[in-house]
């Protein structure tokens, strides 16, 4: 593994960067002072909503690239790079299908904030983790006129990948679905992934994705792997993205991003 010529970092937010208890650790900030020394620049991409990414990271969010929703919008700072949005005719087509899974709640995922229908209490504190800024409205379908959506995210209390995936996957023809964590799914349309979106920030920055480093731990992570010249799996990442990546690092619990960018920064000394 040559991380010599690395000037792009990415990092996936959830079983990656964050920890378990969804913090970044004190680690990572002061090694991210030291990358911005060495001019490496740092992207973080996520399947969260921009603003719960910005709040993890408010101590350096005007110094990095941020690309959420999956790949629906990216950012460097106030800037907008990329957006990539459902039609409502889409949304419409897709919410009485998710409906009829049971065990599940429907998020969609706005230009100007999350929108849900669930009155379950413990999915709503759950759910907030990920979307800070949020509506709650009694039907999503009158939601759709309030802005622009970039994707739906679905929750299934017990495995997204075994009950939702198995009863959505037809709607593969027409969107793109990922698995992207043990109990989310997401839809938006076929050209919004993680990848493309890196795609864009790569043009931006002049730089190729040989010279990319990314790391990842589930399915919404693959296009953004491909996009690298390196791809690292976390210990806790699922397999099929273990077998995809070039290497795999400790778990998000055990500093494995940390250590990897200690290795970068080392190495280039």
């Amino acid at each position: 593994m040559n991380l010599k010529n690395i000037k792009l970092v990415v990092s996936d937010m959830d079983g990656t960067l964050l920890n378990s208890k969804g913090k970044v650790s004190r680690r990572f900030f002061d090694i991210f002072k030291e990358l911005q020394a060495q001019n490496i620049t740092f992207c973080v991409a996520s399947g969260r909503q921009h603003d719960s990414i910005v709040e993890k990271l408010k101590p350096i969010k005007d110094h990095i690239f941020v690309v959420a929703e999956n790949g629906g919008i990216a950012t460097k700072g106030k800037d907008i790079l990329l957006e990539k949005v459902l039609s409502p005719s889409n949304i419409k087509e897709v919410i009485p299908i998710v409906r009829t899974v049971e065990k599940t709640h429907l998020v969609l995922c706005g230009k100007n904030g999350a929108y849900i229908e669930s009155d379950d209490e413990e999915f709503i504190t759950l759910f907030q983790e990920y979307y800070s800024n949020f509506f709650k409205v009694d039907d999503l379908t009158n939601a759709l006129e309030r802005t622009t959506f970039f994707k739906m995210a679905i929750y299934h209390r017990i495995s997204s990948e075994k009950f939702l995936y198995p009863k959505l996957k037809h709607l593969e023809k027409d969107f793109l679905l990922k698995i992207s964590s043990p109990n989310w799914l997401d839809i938006s349309n076929k050209q919004t992934n993680k990848g493309n979106a890196l795609q864009v920030v790569q043009q931006q920055l002049n730089i190729p994705k040989e010279d990319t480093l990314v790391f990842g731990d589930y399915h919404n992570d693959i296009e953004m792997m491909q996009q690298s010249g390196i791809s690292v799996a976390m210990k806790n990442a699922h397999q099929d993205i273990k077998e995809l990546a070039t290497i795999t690092t400790e778990s998000n619990d055990n500093y494995g991003v940390e250590s990897i960018l200690e290795q970068l920064l080392a190495c280039r000394k």
